[in-house]
């Protein structure tokens, strides 16, 4: 959101030092800058890269177990197969050629160390750029030290030159965003010279100062600067860097600027991991009599003012969040300048906000903000888990773990983490074995994850408690929760005789209760255990599904309805009906937070293209459709951590489709098919699925448009395939934003696409021989 400044030397000499080796690790104290100058190296060399650089912030994340599972994560796979995450990793990354920028390792020094060298072992072609404040200590790293921003010595007469430098050079751009027309001129020369100087050139703390031009001047500036300097000097350790005691003098200072309200709210947003909205600040930090609700606006917005918060933009909803030294002061605040009691009702707080929003999303499940839920849900995911280590390692607190991650479960089924959500289990139903109702639900939430993951054993287990501890209870939820278990864990064992009376007898259950929820996960169940035992009553059951998500305008739920439909026409022959119900069910908006029931769709999609091709003489162009399929299938399921589906009659057809299609298409050709299925994104595999313009290739529709680009959107396309923004668009051209999106949405309908990586694709496939590319716009 700012403009790069400086690093001359070190941007240059990290491509030097990336064309021969594959390990290089940025090295320096917090606030160099070591952030930004790798994703400025990573956007300069990613070309020299066919998958890529990527990037994974590790500042949110506390624990070194869930390292590998984050880089996934990062690449867009929240991969959670059924082995370890590591493995899996390793096996995505084995043949590709790309760049892993690791950034904030220093507080998971040895868990980075372990990934990176697994990693580097397993994949001959990835190569890894880090960035923490130690070496990471794996053999064949190279270290680039990240040094201050070079600053002109105060001593020296100011001259004209003195702009030259970048440590001024970075004072002076980030002074005119706060003082527009802000210029050094000779007056103030000596003291931005000084500033400089004095903060040792650490970009950090001299944004910080130049965020002060808002009430101070420059000569101002400098004279608080000398006195907290001398102050730090004579208080802080003298075993820690100069550079670390400069930085937390600049840090000091803007604490000192904070009126009292707003020093109390910058300690207690502390407690937040990876940012949040103004709704949470607002529950998190009041309750104590000191700060009201209607104050908080006016305190954030005075954060902000400060630097101390950053705006970030998430669709139409503004999140904050704080850079990680500024956040480590504020925890300083709780722990040391406020007492424990602060630092615990901060925390409590905390979690009493995730908990009431984990039961809000569980309340609005079957609601049209079905799909909201999944995008807020994700942006919280690192406060969830920071709610969730405080309940399990605070007494007392191991029941509030288990009402959180049971209100969560089914929305991280959309988008994979399942082994996360049962280690979350494992430990809370520990940690808390009374005998309650949350505890009968746990238990059978936990056991249908089991299932899921192919692991019956230990599913069978929960079910056994599940089921006792519900008839100790005597309570009807937990009862009808059970016997829905039941019959889930008998489709799972391909009993569908025993499967379809339990789930009827839950369903009764659930109607009693008035829950829409599990009715409609108990009816999905049920039309589906109807569906594989040829019951003739699956048709009207499976419209019954998807009547009771029309009527909420719940899209997730409607996909598994028009799924379950879809499956239902195919297994009794009519493959044109099912290919439209499948088809319309891949039709839901994000796919990528409806990984599973994506997953089950492109199976049957599969099924029923291989089946179409029965009745052509050349068998080979749905065959080689169905087998990219099958490959996007595998890859969604995998990502969720399901096998496919873990039923027996639905793996019959599978291996029947595979069959076909190897026939079809010889060994060789299938193979090559189906790894090319498997490595679609999400997005491509349901544009795939839709007969929507591939990536890999252009369509007639994509050669006839209607009406070619005009001079203007082609140069619009060029900048597309750098991967800018509309407002970076609109600035290399010199229009509007407004009109650089026109162009982009005109350019979107005229050649048939869906997304703007389309359009990049289109741009290198059908660019001129005497064009250059978009290299030269810069």
């Amino acid at each position: 959101m700012t403009s790069f400044v400086g690093r001359r030397w070190e941007v240059p000499e990290a491509r030097r030092l990336l064309a021969r080796t594959r390990l290089l690790t940025l090295t320096g104290a917090g606030g160099l800058g070591k952030t930004r100058l790798a994703l400025r190296i990573a956007a300069e060399v990613r070309r020299s890269f066919p998958k890529g650089a990527w990037g994974v912030d590790l500042a949110p994340l506390n624990d070194g177990a869930f390292l590998a599972q984050t880089v996934l994560t990062a690449l867009g796979l929240d991969h959670d197969s059924a082995r370890p995450a590591l493995p899996v990793l390793s096996d995505h990354l084995a043949d590709k050629r790309l760049l892993l920028v690791l950034d904030n390792c220093e507080h998971l020094l040895d868990s980075c160390a372990e990934l990176t060298r697994s990693l580097l072992a397993a994949a001959p072609h990835l190569q890894v750029l880090a960035t923490s404040r130690q070496a990471l200590g794996v053999d064949g790293e190279h270290l680039l030290p990240v040094r201050p921003l070079p600053a002109p010595d105060p001593h020296s007469p100011p001259t004209a030159a003195v702009a030259q430098y970048e440590a001024v050079r970075l004072f002076m751009d980030r002074a005119a965003a706060v003082v527009p027309g802000f210029t050094v001129g000779e007056d103030q020369g000596a003291a931005v010279s000084g500033i400089c100087h004095r903060l040792d050139g650490i970009p950090l703390a001299i944004e910080l100062a130049a965020a002060r031009l808002r009430v101070l001047s420059p000569r101002q500036i400098l004279e608080r600067l000398d006195d907290r300097f001398a102050l730090l000097c004579r208080g802080g350790s003298s075993a820690a860097p100069a550079r670390q005691r400069t930085l937390r003098a600049a840090i000091d200072g803007s604490f000192e600027l904070c009126t009292p309200s707003e020093r109390r709210l910058w300690a207690r947003l502390s407690v937040f991991c990876g940012g949040f909205d103004l709704e949470a600040a607002e529950e998190v930090c009041t309750g104590d009599g000191r700060s009201r609700g209607g104050e908080i606006l006016d305190v954030v917005t005075g954060l902000v003012d400060k630097s101390i918060q950053i705006r970030e933009d998430h669709g139409d909803q503004v999140r904050l969040r704080m850079l990680e030294t500024i956040r480590q002061y504020g925890r300083s605040l709780l722990d040391d300048g406020t007492g424990s009691g602060e630092r615990e009702f901060a925390q409590r707080r905390h979690r009493d906000h995730y908990q009431r929003l984990a039961a809000r999303a569980e309340s609005e499940w079957l609601s049209p903000r079905q799909l909201a839920w999944f995008a807020r849900l994700r942006l919280e995911h690192a406060n969830i888990r920071a709610a969730l280590e405080f309940c399990l390692n605070t007494p007392g607190e191991s029941g509030n773990a288990l009402h959180l991650v049971t209100s969560l479960w089914s929305h991280r089924i959309g988008a994979g983490g399942l082994e996360e959500v049962r280690h979350w289990l494992d430990r809370a139903l520990a940690q808390a074995p009374e005998p309650r109702p949350v505890r009968a639900k746990a238990l059978w939430i936990d056991g249908w994850l089991a299932h899921l993951r192919g692991d019956t054993a230990a599913g069978q287990a929960r079910l056994a408690e599940c089921r006792k501890l519900a008839e100790r209870l005597g309570d009807a939820e937990s009862l009808a929760h059970a016997v829905r278990f039941a019959g889930l864990a008998a489709l799972f064992h391909d009993d569908c005789p025993r499967a379809v009376p339990l789930l009827e007898d839950a369903l009764e259950r659930h109607r009693a209760l008035h829950d829409l929820a599990d009715q409609w996960r108990t009816l999905f169940l049920l039309s589906l255990a109807c569906c594989l035992s040829d019951d003739p009553r699956a048709a009207e059951l499976g419209e019954e599904c998807l009547a009771l998500c029309t009527a909420h305008d719940a899209q997730w739920s409607r996909s598994y309805a028009l799924w379950v439909l879809g499956l239902q026409q195919r297994l009794r022959g009519d493959t044109r009906r099912a290919i439209t119900l499948l088809q319309d069910a891949l039709r839901v908006e994000q796919p990528a937070d409806n990984l599973l029931a994506t997953a089950q769709c492109l199976e049957v999609l599969a099924w029923a293209t291989a089946h179409t091709g029965r009745s052509h003489q050349a068998a080979r162009q749905p065959g080689s459709q169905a087998a990219r399929l099958l490959g996007a299938a595998q890859a969604r399921r995998q990502s969720v951590g399901c096998p496919l589906p873990g039923l027996g009659r639905l793996m019959h057809h599978h291996n029947e489709c595979r069959t076909q299609v190897q026939g079809a298409l010889g060994d060789e050709s299938f193979a090559t098919a189906v790894q090319a299925g498997s490595e679609l994104t999400c997005e491509e595999a349901v544009a795939c699925a839709l007969g929507r313009p591939s990536t890999s290739a252009p369509t007639p529709a994509e050669e006839n448009a209607p009406t070619p680009p005009t001079r203007r959107e082609r140069e619009v396309v060029d900048l597309l395939a750098l991967g800018l923004t509309n407002k970076e668009i609109a600035a290399k051209l010199v229009i509007s934003p407004r009109t650089a999106g026109t162009h982009v949405a005109n350019l979107l309908g005229k050649l048939g696409f869906t997304s703007r990586t389309q359009i990049a694709t289109w741009a290198v496939e059908h660019r001129p021989p005497n064009r250059q590319g978009p290299d030269r716009h810069r």
